[in-house]
């Protein structure tokens, strides 16, 4: 059965911080996209997605975020913070020599990827979130709407 990550190299970014799993595909000198997947996924969430982009010439990372797979998993609540988990993709980013970021994030990722454009714009370049509002609206759906609460939870 063909999964679409038969080209796929995987390997682990051992950061200061943390040890991230990731897949890639594509040229090691194309523009780099950092993919982050929702929950409860992990990088292969992005195997449907990783073949076309790394054919376009793009050099392609999908990490599992902290906590799944098989990258690091600290404990408390703390440790999963959205400033954690934004500062693992920019160290992400500057494993493979890039400051500037294009990122896409999927559900739980895109919440990541909001994170970063609003916290940390000097590291963004391009970002396109997948299932996931704006955190305004999110918000303004959580103190107004008891159903998406409770879908929330």
């Amino acid at each position: 059965m063909m999964t679409g990550m038969e080209d796929a190299r995987f390997g682990v970014a051992h950061r200061d911080r943390i040890a991230l799993h990731y897949a890639e595909m594509g040229p090691e000198d194309g523009p780099l996209v950092i993919l982050l997947h929702g929950f409860p996924d992990n990088c292969l969430g992005w195997r449907h997605q990783m073949p076309d982009l790394a054919k376009a010439g793009f050099r392609v990372i999908a990490p599992d975020q902290r906590g799944y797979g098989v990258s690091g998993k600290p404990r408390g609540v703390k440790a999963y913070d959205l400033d954690e988990l934004a500062q693992d993709v920019i160290d992400l980013g500057q494993h493979f020599g890039e400051e500037k970021l294009r990122v896409v994030g999927h559900d739980w990722g895109a919440s990541v990827a909001w994170w970063l454009c609003s916290t940390k714009p000097e590291h963004m370049e391009k970002a396109a979130m997948i299932n996931a509002p704006h955190p305004a609206v999110w918000k303004q759906a959580m103190y107004e709407d008891k159903a998406q609460r409770k879908k929330s939870r």
